[in-house]
């Protein structure tokens, strides 16, 4: 008979929990799943029965790493804010839950900082999500005037990179000092004041000139 789902998601989550604890014990040293299983006191053929490959339960680590992230950008999305005010919450919580993080355990921060540019390709899948509401959000202040002569795609590359240092955890680690919700929000009414497609005059300079 087939194990109830709600135990196999048990046995997930358990299993999650000791490579949290692994990797924050020892730092960025992989794993085997023979190791893995025998920390968890079962064969190697019952952890299969949960994940199928070491792959996948990196995966699921880093689902359990972008879940509270997942969370508040949807909780943002469908809120009844106005753009620029839900842009920064966008950022801001964000933020303020990585800082945690890094404040609870800077050499644990940094091994994942490692595991995410090891394991990019299992992490895309959440990048790409945040920049699905993110765009959603440009749409709205889009249709309010903002942003003119850009289109979607275009915003949120702009946009990226005028705010990475507030969402690249691997940046963030060594600039966190220096951070904050003040600065943040000034980032955000400058894009939000600034940002368009016109020509203000520094792209059409050609070279240096003597003064």
């Amino acid at each position: 008979m087939a194990r109830p789902q709600t135990d196999i998601e048990a046995g997930r989550e358990q299993l999650i929990d000791i490579v949290i604890a692994m990797i924050e014990e020892r730092g960025n040293v992989g794993f085997t799943v023979t190791e893995l299983a025998a920390r968890a006191g079962m064969s190697p053929a019952s952890l299969y029965r949960y994940f199928d490959s070491k792959e996948a339960v990196i995966e699921a680590v880093a689902e359990r790493w972008f879940r509270p992230k997942v969370e508040m950008m949807e909780e943002i999305a469908a809120s009844d804010l106005p753009p620029r005010r839900k842009m920064y919450e966008f950022y801001a919580r964000h933020f303020s839950h990585v800082r945690a993080m890094w404040e609870r355990d800077p050499v644990a921060f940094a091994t994942y900082c490692e595991l995410g540019d090891e394991h990019f390709e299992l992490v895309r899948g959440f990048i790409d999500l945040g920049d699905h509401y993110l765009g959603e959000i440009i749409a709205e202040a889009m249709a309010e005037g903002h942003f003119a002569g850009l289109d979607v795609d275009e915003a949120i590359s702009l946009i990226n990179q005028m705010t990475s240092v507030y969402t690249n955890i691997g940046v963030m680690q060594y600039l966190m000092p220096k951070l904050s919700e003040a600065k943040l929000a000034r980032i955000i009414d400058a894009v939000f004041d600034g940002l368009s497609a016109v020509d203000r005059g520094a792209a059409a300079v050609t070279g240096l000139r003597a003064a």
